[in-house]
């Protein structure tokens, strides 16, 4: 739909809606493609909010917008393949993300519909330790509603996207649907290989002016004071995008503050289901998952008696949230693609003053990744899981993803060889850090699963398999004898 650039932007607004009637989509989003390549940014930034609903659906959940979760090339294949190469990194909606990020456009995110804990702290204004949240509350105009998030297109696009996957579960998807074979799991595959990429760097964005550059988030004025949990930010970002206001200030800051935006994106929208007092109790990064599990234990002597575990005392911090296998597959396409990322470090050089000159901004977010980002994001996540999941197979998607976090040998570079592949492999010493550093991964989540299983009708050859799953996982050589020897704080 080639129109002409006299148009006023609530013309193209309106015919941009009269099309997603009159027009088949495919149409639809050719039309929409030759918009975004030839209209300035000033008249696509109107039209941008409404584009994005469109897409993910209305954060109420009315709106299903293109139901990325339920399209599947298999039974929709055109309407599939447009829609894969419409929202593809290097597609035009992302090219309209990069030409309204030029001008450093902001919209805003309604804070209510953010995850409960989250929405609960800031509208006491106590500012959450994740950067992704710093400089960005807004305090409603005279006469309006609710808290706001001013959020640059790139992180609206990626909130919207991956909020979606929760505003829109009670969205009924056919029995014949595969969830892994979906646009949207297929979309997060993608996005996660651009954005965090094993091998290589992050792709530069596109530019529609040759030669120039898109500019990293430049800091705003905090339009109200905020109390902060911690002392320490989570971000690696803080050096370049509190002081770099572009990239050509510092072409390292381009390459990085897309990937931990995604990253805490995904973090904060899919495994942030809890209450404001377990949330408080997660602020510092820093916090390894034994001292989070003492703070617990301190905890449940205020909320029962003495002896009540920590266990048990958990649930009495989290809301009323139950994750859909959907959801929880798609957290394990993050945890074992973020154990590829993280595995595909490069090793550490000999001199210590050479890897202080030679590390990237890239590298050093892969050291850190897992630890900081997810860990204990993703403990609370799986204990909320064991706890509340139904007692049947279809907790099959939360052990897999469990045993893929507690694998991440099995997303390293290296291969076994080929005689060696009936055989099973000893875990490496090399992992020994990791196994404590989540050692209650092992443990902890080890004896939920043995309740869940005393429970679970083992007759059934479905649930049988899922104890042979964890017993073969255990059972690796080395393995026991490492999470044995773990330091145990208590």
């Amino acid at each position: 739909m080639a129109g002409p650039h006299l148009q006023q932007p609530s013309f193209l607004l309106a015919t941009l809606k009269a099309d997603c009637v009159n027009k088949p989509f495919a149409q639809r989003c050719h039309d929409l493609e030759t918009v975004i390549e030839e209209f300035p940014a000033k008249e696509l930034h109107s039209i941008f909010p409404w584009l994005v609903e469109s897409i993910f659906g209305s954060l109420d959940g009315i709106i299903v917008g293109w139901n990325l979760r339920c399209l599947q090339g298999r039974t929709n294949p055109t309407e599939y393949s447009v829609a894969l190469d419409f929202l593809d990194p290097s597609g035009p909606m992302m090219k309209l993300v990069y030409k309204l990020q030029a001008e450093e456009y902001r919209y805003d995110f309604p804070v209510s519909y953010l995850p409960g804990p989250v929405k609960a702290s800031i509208q006491e204004q106590v500012l959450p330790e994740c950067s992704l949240y710093h400089n960005k509350v807004q305090f409603p105009s005279s006469g309006g509603l609710g808290l706001n998030l001013a959020l640059n297109p790139f992180e609206y696009y990626m909130f919207y996207f991956a909020i979606s996957l929760i505003t829109q579960k009670n969205s009924p998807i056919a029995h014949h649907i595969s969830p892994s074979n979906s646009a949207y799991f297929i979309l997060v595959d993608t996005y996660l290989k651009c954005f965090l990429p094993t091998e290589g760097s992050v792709l530069p964005p596109p530019s529609s002016n040759p030669g120039g550059a898109i500019p990293s988030p430049t800091p705003r004025s905090p339009a109200v004071p905020f109390t902060s949990y911690g002392m320490h930010h989570t971000s690696l970002l803080k050096r370049h995008i509190a002081h770099q206001p572009s990239v050509n200030a510092d072409p390292a800051s381009q390459e990085i503050w897309r990937s931990e935006t995604l990253l805490q994106i995904f973090v904060e929208m899919w495994l942030h289901h809890y209450s404001l007092e377990m949330y408080q109790k997660m602020q510092s990064p820093h916090v390894k998952l034994e001292v989070l599990h003492y703070r617990l234990s301190i905890s449940s002597k205020h909320h029962g008696s003495p002896a009540q575990s920590s266990y048990q005392a958990l649930h009495a911090y989290q809301e009323s949230f139950k994750p859909t296998e959907e959801h929880v597959l798609v957290v394990r396409l993050l945890v074992k693609h973020l154990h590829a990322f993280s595995n595909s470090l490069k090793p550490e050089p000999l001199s210590p003053s050479a890897h202080s000159h030679t590390a990237s901004p890239l590298e050093e977010f892969k050291r850190v990744v897992i630890p900081r980002f997810v860990q204990q994001k993703l403990y609370i996540f799986l204990q909320h899981c064991f706890g509340h999941w139904p007692l049947d197979a279809s907790f099959r998607a939360v052990l897999e993803m469990w045993l893929s976090y507690l694998q991440p040998w099995r997303y390293a570079p290296e291969k076994p060889p080929q005689t060696a592949e009936l055989l099973p492999r000893s875990v490496s010493e090399k992992w020994a850090a990791f196994i404590q550093e989540n050692l209650l991964m092992y443990t902890k989540l080890f004896v939920g699963f043995l309740n869940r299983a005393l429970r679970t009708d083992l007759v059934s050859p479905k649930n049988a398999l899922m104890v042979f799953r964890v017993a073969k996982v255990f059972a690796q050589p080395n393995l026991a004898e490492m999470i044995l020897k773990g330091k145990w704080i208590f």
